[in-house]
């Protein structure tokens, strides 16, 4: 595809190194000659500096000859401009990131549509939403939902209590009711398997699994990993993200915002109705313990701040809190972090570039997620009418070897995937895989 990026702030320099390794021809366009030159001495793409709400820029950008167009820059007007027109000049798809959730709702996205912007993302709600559904599986790293949550994709890290320690999968599919769930991935180190038979479970390996929601407390069990009800809920950082996740979740938990600017914690005040609001810092160990942070269920630390982030939830769970949420930022941060055993980690660039990738893949796709902790990703692809996946069973199929299919949602039934499943047409199919394999998997389910 023709790809065209505007913005090269970090949503669009990440989305540009993604796009390029899967063939794409990327166009960024920014006004920041830096930026650019540092992006281009980085990746193998092409690059007009210039203004994104310029014709004349657009035009140099060759958006009349694009596939997609995508304005990822922090500032809505801007992208929101620029997607307009470049939809008149002749970009066949617009894509642009908004600040503002009003654009979403159905009545002003509908309007934004019929002037030429295609679709509408909102990276700081996503990740809003992405920190509430985790907080519903409490000792899992990672939570995603499929078919209204029919399968379930899950992430947690093995210690050593793990009863599957040692194991093969062959073993422990002989132990546990395996045919309500699949193991997909393993994350040893820095290496991300997609496990076989003979496999074997380790130490501090991070653990993927395809679910019936019914199968979950099983699946803990076998990792040695107890669920726990949350209550209580402390949120750091008065950022969008911080006040979209208490709007969501006001509702069904206790929760406490710390926000250090006091101008801002009046505001904050005024617009959450039941969110307890607290001038303060959340590095502040006193104030933490004055407000009971030995009964909190859940910390979530949400400030601009990677570092601040890591550190508070660090804090937190030496203080014993069992669920932390850190949102980090800095890519090169993610492993570090994970490997402390510091919780669920958000980042939005990676939330939005799930969002924006599907709209390349060319294929019926309904779901897609990139992982926080692994260079993979995970999605629901509905197999299409005369596909090859669909003319034999999953043993015969010659599947990538980086890749797995968890399970199937057939009628709106979840059935976990084995040698002799068949894919049928119409079928929402969850699948995981590394990026080396994406290109082959689509293949399979293209009509």
């Amino acid at each position: 595809m023709n790809i065209v990026i505007a913005g090269a702030g970090e949503v669009g320099t990440h989305l540009a190194r993604m796009l390029s390794k899967q063939n794409h021809r990327i166009m960024l366009l920014d006004g920041d000659k830096e930026k650019i030159e540092l992006v281009e001495s980085q990746l193998d793409i092409l690059s007009v500096v210039g203004s994104c709400t310029s014709t004349g820029a657009l035009r140099d950008a060759g958006v009349e000859r694009c596939d997609l167009y995508i304005a990822v820059n922090p500032e809505e007007d801007p992208n929101i401009t620029s997607a307009i027109l470049a939809k008149r000049l002749g970009a066949k798809q617009t894509i642009a990131r908004v600040n503002n959730s009003e654009y979403l709702e159905e009545d002003n996205s509908k309007h934004l549509r019929d002037i030429g912007i295609d679709s509408l993302i909102y990276p700081e709600r996503l990740a809003a939403e992405e920190i509430a559904g985790t907080l519903k599986t409490s000792g899992s790293r990672q939570v995603h939902e499929f078919s209204d949550g029919r399968l379930q994709f899950l992430s947690i890290k093995l210690r050593e209590n793990a009863p599957v320690l040692d194991m093969t999968l062959v073993q422990m599919a002989g132990k546990y009711a395996a045919e309500n769930f699949r193991v997909v991935a393993i994350k040893r180190g820095e290496k991300t398997i997609v496990p076989r038979g003979n496999d074997r479970f380790a130490l501090d390996d991070m653990i993927s699994v395809v679910a019936k929601p019914s199968s979950i407390p099983g699946i803990f069990d076998m990792c040695g990993k107890q669920q726990h009800e949350i209550r209580n809920v402390v949120i750091v950082g008065g950022t969008r993200v911080g006040v979209k996740t208490a709007s969501l979740i006001e509702k069904s938990y206790n929760v406490k915002l710390v926000e250090p600017d006091r101008e801002r914690c009046i505001l904050l005040a005024d617009k959450l109705r039941s969110t307890l609001i607290i001038n303060g810092s959340g590095q502040d160990l006193a104030l933490l313990r004055e407000e009971g942070i030995r009964d909190t269920d859940a910390f979530i630390s949400v400030t601009d701040s990677s570092e601040i982030n890591i550190l508070s939830c660090l804090l937190a769970k030496k203080l014993g809190v069992k669920k932390s949420i850190a949102q980090v930022e800095n890519m090169d941060y993610i492993n570090l972090a994970e490997s402390t055993g510091l919780g669920t980690l958000v980042n939005t660039k990676l939330i939005a570039a799930s969002h924006i990738y599907g709209h390349t893949m060319n294929v019926n796709l309904r779901h897609l997620r990139f992982l926080t902790f692994s260079e993979a990703e995970v999605f629901e692809i509905i197999a299409g009418q005369g596909s090859r996946i669909t003319r034999q069973p999953l043993m015969d199929a010659r599947f990538p070897e980086n890749a797995t299919i968890g399970g199937v949602i057939r009628d709106g039934d979840a059935i976990i995937a084995k040698g002799d499943t068949r894919v049928q047409p119409g079928d929402n199919v969850v699948i995981f895989a590394l990026p080396d394999a994406i290109k082959k998997v689509i293949k399979l389910f293209r009509e």
